[in-house]
């Protein structure tokens, strides 16, 4: 099945992001209920794999990380029917993500040269560079996400966890752009005609 990048860009979007829309909507437009929109982050999850499955006959690793955290920690609010298991959900994928990347560079690894390298070429140090500030970046959201959803009401930390964490994300990624520039490979033996 062969489909128009325009498709390809709206199924990815499904993928990555219907859960949580689905899981907002839910909260907003059904009584503001966290318990009761776990249903529709659950739903959401489990369609947007199946999409991602059927469209792109595979499931990224990025998207399935997301959509078994949030069957189990949706599921974990529905059986025990409390909001503590949805809230913590960031908390603790931010500390994983940022454990990971740290730990792995305590390793003399680079995890984000292993996830991005081809997408960005850049010099050992830019990717030990990147890899320590995202890793702190990390930690920073998920001891953020535990002073909002412990100090703000249920539709304030709604918010803050979408589009907030995304909007901090891309803000942040943003910032490193000059790093990546700085580190950049400058392939000129690439054998391509300019």
């Amino acid at each position: 099945m062969t489909l128009s990048l325009n498709a390809r860009k709206w199924i990815r979007a499904v993928v990555d992001y219907g859960g949580l829309v689905a899981w907002i909507a839910a909260y907003f437009l059904g009584g503001r209920n966290l318990v009761n929109a776990s249903w529709a982050l659950v739903a959401g999850s489990v369609l947007g794999l199946i999409i991602g499955l059927v469209f792109e006959r595979r499931i990224a690793p990025v998207p399935l990380i997301a959509g078994a955290a949030g069957l189990v920690f949706g599921g974990l609010t529905l059986f025990f029917h409390d909001a503590r298991f949805l809230k913590i959900k960031p908390t603790i994928m931010n500390l994983i993500y940022g454990l990971l990347l740290l730990g792995g560079l305590a390793m003399k690894k680079t995890p984000l040269k292993l996830l991005l390298g081809e997408a960005f070429p850049m010099t050992d140090t830019g990717w030990r560079i990147l890899t320590l500030r995202y890793g702190l970046f990390f930690l920073a959201l998920a001891g953020l996400n535990e002073v909002v959803w412990r100090t703000q009401p249920d539709s304030t930390w709604v918010i803050f966890r979408f589009p907030g964490l995304m909007i901090l994300t891309v803000l942040f990624s943003m910032t490193q752009a000059p790093v990546m520039m700085k580190h950049a490979h400058q392939d000129t033996a690439s054998g391509v005609d300019a």
